[in-house]
């Protein structure tokens, strides 16, 4: 690997947890400190995990399971820990909508690094 290729690779790692680490910031909060985009809460849940599952998927693309366990077991986990919140509910359908938008992700982002030309 290049010097370009490792920082890349660092760059892409970095913004795949931090993403991460907003998602779970802004799911396991109480309801009123949650941002919001205007749209519909469940395009926002579709998008937030679609990015993440995509740079996960192109951060770590030899791992494609782990950043597949990652993203669809964050999905999972913090759906299960918004329980724990009095403000906050978790629902089935909420889980079904972050676990298509992570999947969509991990699928485009796996693509796009594997279509992508290797200098």
């Amino acid at each position: 690997m290049t010097e370009l290729s490792v920082r890349y690779a660092t760059v892409l790692r970095g913004a795949a947890w931090l993403s991460l680490a907003f998602i779970a910031m802004a799911t396991l909060s109480p309801l009123g400190l949650r941002p919001t985009t205007g749209w519909p809460p469940s395009i926002e849940r579709f998008l937030a995990f679609a990015v993440v599952g995509g740079l996960f998927a192109a951060a770590y693309p030899r791992y494609i399971l782990f950043a597949a366990a990652i993203v669809l077991g964050a999905a999972m986990l913090f759906e299960i820990l918004q329980v724990l919140e009095p403000s906050r509910h978790g629902r089935l359908f909420d889980a079904g909508v972050k676990l298509s938008g992570g999947t969509v992700g991990l699928i485009a982002g796996w693509l796009m690094v594997r279509w992508m030309p290797r200098h």
